[in-house]
Order: structure tokens, then C-alpha cells, then sequence
């Protein structure tokens, strides 16, 4: 086995993670809003400069320690990467399956709110030509159970990983900036606070962070030890309900949906195509 390619990924993760960390969160003002940049920012603004299409253009050096080879085995690292986090929320939902239970509808069924948005995105997703990308994309919210689940059933490097992956990084680097943005706004539009709190625990550590930190600033200091209870109390349902959310339901569901719609509108899209060259 080569593992040429290991080491370099190995090596290029361990100092990119030292110099985010050593960046570390960044605050900025604007206004009333309160924007916080997390060090996994700046970990994936890193990884993506040195990939050989950004820097390795200009720097030769970069362009040798990660070639193809390498950007081949990342995939792989990663899913090997996410089984103890996958063990790990295995270890949290067998003892809190009874919290589920008690909590209510309130917060149970936002997963199936964030599950059901494929409702749109996924038409979306084909008809701009992604494929099975547009599945991997949109059956689930695309964070961390999502990653392990697309991982061991498809692999990350087939086209549905693609797309869950994406749509990770995409939430990861421009998630957290969103929900930033969209707490105090919510409270702005009239939402409640715990409401716009329970909104925030959707599976993402930075996301949670983030939108809580923002929505703690613009709310009376009365309420914080709630909104930090509703919050982390989301975030732990969400990824121990989600789980089996997205195993069970939005898997089969998304993939019954695919096949359902793509034909039609893969027609309707080659149609337009067909239009659009012949004018």
C-alpha cells in the first residue's frame, strides 16, 4: 500500500490546524451585528489555498506535496476519520433515547423541517445539472452524520459524497457567517428568543456556536441561561434524533424522490438547453 500520499495529508493537516488554532476566533462588528470567525474557518480557507490549483499554481513546492494522489486519499482519511465520531454518537443516543421521548413535538419535529427542504433543493440541484450530486446534497443538512452515513454507503468520492461534502464545506465556511447574521435578524422580524435558540442546534458545533454567541448579544441578559439550555439541548437532539432521521427516513425518501422527479426534469433541462442554442 502506498502511503506516501497519507503522510503528506497527515502532515499538511497537523501544521494547518496549528496555525487556525493559533489564529483562532476572530470578532467583527457591524453595527448591532456581531459576526465570530471560528479557527475551522480558517482550517478550511488553508486547506483549500494549498490544494495545487490555488497556490501549487505558484508555488512549485505546494504543487509537489499535494498532487492527485493525495487529494485522492483524502476522501478516505475522512471517512476513517468519522467513525469514532460516529461511535461517539452512538454512545450518546442509546442512554438519551427516553429524552427524546419527553421533550415534545416542538423539537423533534424540526428534524423533519430540516429533512424536508430536499422538497426544493433537490429539483433545484438537477436542474442545474448536479445529478447524484443533488441527492447527496440535499437528503439531510449535510453535517457530521450525514458525512459518516453518504460515506459508508456510497463513499465520499462517488458522486453523492461529492455532493454531501460540498454542501458540508459550504455550511461549514459560509454556515457560520449565515447564522450569524440570521439570529438577531430573526429577533429583529419578531421571532422568540428560545425559538430562534431551539432553531439554532441543527448538528454543527460552529453553527451553534455562532448563532447562539450572536443571539446571546441581542438578548435580554435575563434570558441566557435559557437560550444556551434550548440551544445545546437542540443540538444534542438533532444529532442523536437526526441519526436515525436520516438513516430511516430521509435516505429512503430522498432516493424514492430522485428517481421520481429526475427524468422530467432532466428532459425539461436538455429541452431548455436545446432552446437556448438554437436562438
Amino acid at each position: 500500500m502506498n502511503t506516501k500520499g497519507i503522510k503528506n495529508n497527515l502532515i499538511l493537516a497537523f501544521f494547518i490546524c496549528i496555525i487556525a488554532e493559533a489564529i483562532g476566533p476572530v470578532s467583527l462588528t457591524f453595527g448591532k451585528f456581531s459576526i465570530k470567525i471560528l479557527a475551522i474557518i480558517w482550517a478550511i480557507t488553508l486547506g483549500t489555498l494549498v490544494s495545487p490549483f490555488i497556490i501549487g499554481k505558484f508555488i512549485p513546492f505546494f504543487k509537489k506535496l499535494i498532487t492527485q494522489n493525495e487529494i485522492n486519499k483524502a476522501g478516505y482519511m475522512l471517512s476513517i476519520a468519522l467513525y469514532p465520531l460516529g461511535v461517539l454518537f452512538g454512545i450518546y443516543a442509546g442512554p438519551r433515547v427516553g429524552i427524546i421521548l419527553e421533550t415534545g413535538p416542538a423539537i423533534l419535529l424540526q428534524e423533519f423541517g430540516n429533512t424536508f427542504t430536499m422538497v426544493i433543493a433537490l429539483p433545484l440541484g438537477i436542474l442545474l445539472g448536479l445529478k447524484r450530486s443533488s441527492f447527496g446534497a440535499t437528503f439531510s443538512l449535510c453535517r457530521d452524520t450525514a458525512l459518516g452515513i453518504i460515506g459508508d454507503k456510497y463513499g465520499l468520492d462517488s458522486e453523492e459524497g461529492m455532493g454531501t461534502l460540498g454542501v458540508y464545506i459550504f455550511g461549514s465556511v459560509f454556515g457560520t457567517l449565515i447564522f450569524t447574521i440570521l439570529a438577531p435578524v430573526g429577533l429583529a422580524l419578531g421571532f422568540h428568543p428560545y425559538a430562534l435558540a431551539m432553531a439554532s442546534g441543527m448538528g454543527s458545533g460552529s453553527m451553534m456556536g455562532a448563532a447562539t454567541a450572536s443571539l446571546l448579544e441581542a438578548s435580554p441578559a435575563f434570558m441566557a441561561k435559557d437560550i444556551m439550555a434550548y440551544s445545546a439541548t437542540s443540538g444534542l437532539l438533532t444529532a442523536v434524533f437526526g441519526v436515525y432521521v436520516e438513516m430511516f427516513v430521509s435516505l429512503p425518501v430522498a432516493n424514492w424522490y430522485y428517481y421520481k422527479v429526475y427524468n422530467k426534469l432532466e428532459f425539461f433541462r436538455n429541452k431548455k438547453k436545446g432552446e437556448i442554442k438554437n436562438v
